[in-house]
């Protein structure tokens, strides 16, 4: 077993046109020795986003805390702390905060992907 502590690991900042006020860290990954799931952690700041892409694997999102929407089929919808989120593969999504604190998300893919 191991346990992590997210303060231990450095984020990697995306600010940039298609991804603003993002830090990311994977928490869970190759690095570890998981072999099937890789989990990331994203604090989007106020006024932040991630980009709007698709992938080919399907991903699951759990929503910490704070104030956001994801994007899909076409529209926004508003989430909250303790909602999950299934991403089907080929579906494009995105990610934005709607207030005025980080908005905070723990996001699983599967092994094998680029973890960030």
């Amino acid at each position: 077993m191991e346990i992590i502590d997210k303060n231990n690991i450095p984020p990697e900042t995306f600010d940039s046109g298609e991804a603003r006020g993002i830090m990311a860290r994977v928490l869970i990954g190759k690095a570890n020795g998981a072999g099937n799931f890789v989990m990331r952690l994203f604090e989007i700041a106020p006024g932040g986003y991630t980009p709007r892409h698709a992938h080919p694997w399907e991903h699951e999102i759990f929503v910490h805390s704070g104030e956001g929407s994801i994007y899909s089929n076409g529209e926004w919808t508003s989430v909250r702390p303790g909602m999950a989120i299934f991403v089907p593969p080929d579906e494009e999504h995105q990610l934005r905060n709607d207030g005025t604190e980080p908005f905070v998300v723990v996001c699983l893919i599967p092994s094998g992907y680029q973890e960030l």
